[in-house]
């Protein structure tokens, strides 16, 4: 039997020692006034036993790892029509890189670099009522936690920085690749990218995801078709142009976001979630990126 929290431990003892070298988000103000040192972890098993260790209780705002939530809300409401608009290609650039958009007249790599998660964010507000209202509800369901709110001032500070989404938004829109208004799809990306989980509550939202579409109470949410797809595009997308590493020196489909949370999974056995929030230089977090890779090598539960 495997000792998680044995594990986690050790792993936790490892890291402590380990010099630090990342360095918080300073592009977005609020993101800069984070402790760099924090670091937590949360497992949650798929038979429903959860171990943790460090901060794993602590809010954080998760970023890009919203992306993969409003890509599952996207697909749900309408299906596979929406590869007509993004691809599923990885990219091999950085999050922010506009070139290729241009290159392929606006139509983004995929779905889990910014470019793409604008396009989805404009699906969403296209075909749901109350668009954030609808997608933070969407997001509590999965989690079963009415607590996980957006943070505002976070989405402000995104909001007056955010030049490059911006020029990435109008040149979506100049290819007919953005349906509404560029203020009002940037306003809901700005709000999803806010949201504040802890580490146990991203493994909870992600728990649909390691279950074939169901989540922690066995509802179904998404089919096993659309599942398989998603995590497909987290195992070849999710870490920006650091996706071959994370594959190579963890092998789980994930997602990280500038804040310092990374989310992974194991189809059919379990969900992980770790925060530290200093980055690398590809924006991943320096000390999850090591954590997760320490987890799968000691625990040998991998993909591959």
């Amino acid at each position: 039997m495997v000792e998680y929290q044995d594990i986690l431990n050790e792993i936790h003892d490892t890291l402590s020692k380990v010099k630090n070298t990342g360095e918080v988000a300073n592009y977005i103000p609020e993101l800069a006034k984070v402790d760099k040192n924090h670091l937590g972890i949360h497992l949650q098993l798929i038979t429903g036993e959860n171990f943790a260790m460090g901060d794993s209780q602590e809010k954080f705002s998760i970023q890009s790892i919203s992306k993969v939530l409003s890509l599952a809300k996207a697909f749900q409401l309408i299906g596979t029509s929406l590869w007509g608009r993004v691809d599923v290609e990885p990219s091999g650039n950085p999050f922010n890189h506009l070139s290729l958009l241009e290159l392929e007249n606006g139509i983004p790599r995929n779905p889990l670099i910014n470019a793409g998660a604008i396009v989805i964010a404009d699906v969403l507000l296209s075909n749901l009522k109350n668009p954030k209202e609808d997608f933070l509800n969407f997001v509590r369901e999965l989690s079963h936690d009415d607590s996980i709110e957006y943070n505002n001032a976070i989405a402000e500070s995104e909001r007056v920085t955010g030049f490059n989404n911006y020029a990435a938004a109008n040149l979506l829109k100049s290819f007919g690749n953005l349906h509404n208004e560029v203020e009002d799809v940037l306003d809901f990306y700005f709000h999803q990218c806010s949201i504040m989980m802890n580490c146990q509550q991203l493994t909870n939202a992600f728990f649909v995801f390691a279950n074939k579409g169901k989540c922690l109470k066995n509802i179904r949410h998404l089919s096993a078709n659309k599942v398989k797809r998603i995590n497909a595009i987290m195992l070849t997308c999710g870490f920006y142009d650091e996706a071959g590493e994370f594959a190579f020196e963890v092998g789980l489909p994930g997602k990280s976001g500038v804040g310092g949370g990374i989310v992974a999974l194991l189809p059919h056995c379990y969900t992980i979630a770790t925060w530290a929030p200093a980055l690398n230089p590809q924006g991943n977090s320096y000390l999850g990126m090591k954590a997760l890779e320490h987890f799968t090598t000691k625990t040998d539960l991998s993909i591959f």
